[in-house]
């Protein structure tokens, strides 16, 4: 019986810290600002542009996701971009992953690693072959 408990104990507990991920984050890149919103999807994790400081284009126009690959997407407004889907927490290494992350400035998609810097610092690393760039994400 206690090894049972502790058994179901110990999955609670690395649910627990998968779900820590879930949250909204400040995102700043240059100088455009947003936050992203990161939830509980299916078995995974899915993140999700939900605010951008500049929703304009020079001309006036609303900026949307004008670079994506997939031409039926390139009308998604700005803030409504998803940025990854279906990523999965490794209990053993304390990252998310198995997944890409798209970076809608460049219409590319990276593999994809995220751990926790602190408690608040999302430490994102994306790479593509032998190059990989970290950037960090704030928790709200």
């Amino acid at each position: 019986m206690l090894v049972c408990s502790l058994m179901s104990f110990a999955s609670t507990y690395a649910q627990q810290k998968a779900d820590d991920i879930v949250g909204v984050y400040k995102v700043v890149n240059g100088d455009d600002n947003s936050k992203v919103e990161i939830r509980k999807n299916g078995n995974g994790y899915r993140g999700q542009v939900i605010w951008l400081e500049n929703m304009k284009n020079k001309d006036g126009s609303p900026r949307t996701d004008a670079k994506n690959p997939d031409v039926s997407k390139r009308s998604t407004p700005s803030d409504k971009i998803v940025l990854f889907e279906k990523l999965t927490f490794n209990a053993e290494k304390g990252e998310w992953g198995n997944g890409k992350i798209y970076d809608p400035t460049r219409g590319k998609f990276f593999n994809v690693k995220m751990s926790f810097k602190d408690a608040k610092t999302l430490k994102i690393t994306g790479s593509l072959g032998p190059f990989s760039k970290t950037v960090y994400w704030t928790k709200l």
